[in-house]
């Protein structure tokens, strides 16, 4: 295992038959990182954490965690919470964390008081004796998140972990998750939305069709793209196209209002800003921020987001 990666995959290869889902993927986690998986469905992520967890084997390549392959020796170092959720119902809140931290190892009074600190923490310290049956949608998936983490893990999994939550709900679990990173738990998460991974992760790895097409920090994405200014004028903005540094000028056309200026890679945009007052050419907007990790995706796919949002 290289350095202090938690995980690390080497040439893994996934096939069904005939359908290659996982294709030559390799990428590492390092202790206390947040790494996103990211891209659309269909894209290999599920294959990707269900081979991870050892639920099913790689037909090529290697999976290290802690240093040892994915089974029984490390299962308890390793929380889980998977896309489709399922909770007893007639349960409690209080009862079905415990149960949960008991099936990892935490016993008796020690599983209880987990459970309740928990529930705590992530502002359900009220529901705690109510059932299952009787939360909200958000206070649930909540809860099954507290089961994943109640015999407090190394490395937690967490599958679309964000589906279905309203943004109240959504921005307590990002915050749930930056805790867990805080204290030196490694975090995986797969999602196709790329808002949160923009906001919580170190690192990403983008899989499109099976294949990782990108890994790396959000400034390292970035630069993989061309960087483009957006331009509000009145006036014809043609003339940018002899600015040293701009490599295509895009008019406004349907569905996009604004000018879009492409630069080359380390172009100033101080230099497109420059040359719009020297041709007096007066803007309502001059947006020269990178790139959105949503944009970045888009370029990254070739296009083939699927379902894949901002």
């Amino acid at each position: 295992m290289t350095g202090n990666a938690v995980l690390e995959l080497s040439g893994v290869t996934k096939r069904y038959g005939d359908f290659l889902a996982v294709d030559g993927v390799s990428f590492d986690a390092p202790k206390g990182s947040i790494l996103g998986l990211l891209g659309p469905n269909g894209a290999g992520k599920t294959s990707t954490l269900r081979m991870i967890l050892g639920i099913s084997a790689p037909t090529e390549g290697e999976i290290a965690i802690f240093g040892r392959a994915p089974g029984k020796a490390v299962q308890r170092r390793i929380g889980y919470l998977p896309e489709e959720r399922g909770l007893y119902k007639r349960m409690t809140a209080l009862d079905t964390i415990a149960y949960f931290a008991k099936l990892k190892g935490v016993w008796g009074g020690k599983a209880r008081r987990r459970a309740s600190e928990l529930l705590d923490e992530l502002g359900l310290g009220h529901v705690k004796d109510r059932r299952i049956e009787a939360l909200s949608k958000g206070m649930a998936q909540k809860v099954q998140l507290a089961t994943a983490i109640a015999h407090e893990p190394e490395l937690v999994i967490l599958d679309e972990p964000f589906s279905g939550l309203d943004p109240i709900n959504q921005n307590e679990l990002e915050a749930a998750i930056r805790r867990l990173a805080n204290a030196g738990t490694t975090v995986l998460f797969s999602t196709h939305t790329m808002s949160h991974a923009e906001r919580l992760c170190d690192r990403f790895v983008i899989l499109v069709h099976g294949r990782k097409a990108f890994d790396g920090t959000l400034d390292e994405a970035r630069a993989e793209i061309p960087r483009k200014i957006k331009l509000e004028s009145a006036s014809d903005l043609n003339f940018l196209s002899a600015v040293k540094g701009v490599t295509e000028v895009i008019p406004p056309h349907e569905g996009v209002p604004h000018w879009e200026i492409v630069l080359a890679k380390g172009a100033d945009p101080q230099a497109v800003l420059a040359a719009c007052f020297e041709h007096g050419a007066k803007l309502t907007r001059f947006d020269s921020s990178p790139p959105s990790l949503h944009e970045v995706f888009v370029v990254l796919a070739g296009g083939d987001v699927g379902d894949a949002e901002p």
